[in-house]
């Protein structure tokens, strides 16, 4: 992921209401947190990340291996939009919808900032080789894997 042609810094003089689509999804760094399951505890309502990675998550590129069509592979798949970003509190503290919703800065890690859609993983912040694919645990034993 490299800038936008034309549109330096557009995170920086745009709303997130106001970015168009190509903006809106060149947010997304690249770290695949959001692809990874995660466990809410039914008391507290905490909820707990865990090493096992969406059945479309690509573990080495943490992209989508099926991105066009997720929601029909994988009718749970969370879509981050406008209007449900705020209900999103599990989204890493990194995220950049998350950053942005909140009045923050993009990290210097950041693709769109540091021109390099390598950083995200040089600085660890990534998924990449970290999890399990989830077709390879038994979900009855997903607690097994919380991180």
């Amino acid at each position: 992921m490299a800038r936008l042609p034309g549109k330096t810094s557009f995170w920086k003089t745009k709303a997130l209401a106001e970015m168009d689509h190509e903006e809106w999804e060149s947010l997304c760094d690249g770290c695949g947190r959001c692809c990874v399951h995660k466990l809410e505890d039914e008391t507290s309502g905490e909820v707990h990340y865990t090493k096992i990675a969406c059945r479309l998550l690509d573990i080495t590129r943490c992209r989508c291996q099926s991105y066009q069509s997720r929601y029909d592979l994988v009718p749970t798949c969370t879509v981050v939009t406008l209007e449900n970003i705020e209900k999103f509190q599990w989204l890493p503290v990194t995220c950049a919808y998350r950053l942005l919703a909140e009045g923050k800065d993009l990290e210097w890690w950041h693709p769109l900032v540091s021109g390099d859609p390598k950083s995200i993983h040089h600085t660890g912040i990534s998924v990449q080789d970290k999890v399990i694919p989830e077709q390879n645990v038994d979900p009855e034993n997903w607690e097994d894997y919380l991180i």
